[in-house]
């Protein structure tokens, strides 16, 4: 049976536009409803992360199944898919949920260094913030949900210095404060890339753009592109899951769901939900679609 292109595909960062940064759940509930909706639409669906694989079968595909996302999966055309750890992981989702994860072993941090930073996390940042033990290929700290944003952040810097010390001591090469420089890969192995929750170490070969490339290969072996794609993220490294559907000529817009950092010029549409920010803009967006849809 031939299968007609979508009218739209869909790259979703998770932290932000479709799991509240507070509660980092899904709050709103027409968020899943209208995510099932659009995939029995036949809408490819990809979520874009640097959350783990395990973080998106509990808080995802667990509250998408209860809400018929296996039946959705089941109609012709339905595609969903999943890349974990900006790119270092990745998995098919089917009416099941996600299936095995698939990991680049190559990216991941050495491992004399990864004990080194979990043994200074023990030691004098534990209160503020928790290890993400699911990570596979990279170091994730996060903000302990009940430590207050003007708590956890002056911790949060004092930690990425003494991170970013630590591989100096050990030879590990790494560029500190990334998001500084955010297309300058260069030629050091390693970034220190802060988020407004959480401190990501990580390979500079991941990113949004990479998660994103995948993303479209996978959609590309399974069934037609559509000519029109929409991401969608809270930060400014969001916007380069666009530039890779850009890069492919593909049409593309990018829904900035944080724009309080500063909308960033760019070749194609940038679009905010008027005053909604987080995942009221995000519920908004996938409110839109399923309307045109309906």
């Amino acid at each position: 049976m031939t299968i007609s292109p979508a009218p739209v595909g869909l790259l979703l960062d998770v932290d932000g536009p479709i799991a509240s940064p507070v509660t980092r759940s899904i709050s709103i509930p027409s968020i899943l409803d209208d995510l099932v909706y659009l995939t029995a639409a036949g809408v490819p669906i990809a979520f874009i992360t640097g959350r783990s694989d395990a973080f998106i079968r509990e808080k995802v595909m667990t509250p998408l199944l209860a809400r018929g996302l296996g039946d959705a999966l089941r109609e012709p055309g339905a595609r969903m898919f999943g890349v974990f750890e900006k790119g270092a992981a990745w998995a098919t989702v089917g009416p099941d949920g996600l299936g095995e994860t698939e990991v680049d072993l190559s990216v991941a941090l050495p491992a004399d260094y990864v004990d080194e930073i979990r043994e200074l996390h023990a030691r004098d940042f534990s209160d503020e913030m928790f290890w993400d033990e699911t990570k596979l290929a990279m170091i994730s700290i996060e903000q302990r949900t009940d430590v207050a944003p003007e708590v956890y952040r002056p911790a949060q810097a004092r930690f990425e210095a003494a991170a970013f010390a630590a591989a100096a001591r050990l030879g590990v090469g790494m560029r500190y404060r990334a998001e500084a420089h955010p297309d300058a890969r260069g030629e050091l192995p390693f970034r220190i890339d802060p988020t407004i929750i959480s401190t990501d170490i990580e390979s500079v070969r991941l990113d949004k753009d990479t998660a994103a490339e995948r993303a479209l290969d996978h959609f590309a072996e399974s069934g037609p592109l559509p000519a029109v794609w929409r991401s969608v993220g809270d930060s400014r490294s969001d916007y380069k899951m666009a530039d890779h559907v850009h890069a492919r000529g593909l049409e593309v817009a990018h829904v900035d769901v944080r724009p309080s950092d500063g909308l960033l010029d760019k070749p194609y549409r940038v679009i905010v939900e008027g005053d909604l920010i987080h995942d009221d803009a995000g519920a908004a967006f996938l409110g839109y679609w399923r309307e045109q849809l309906s």
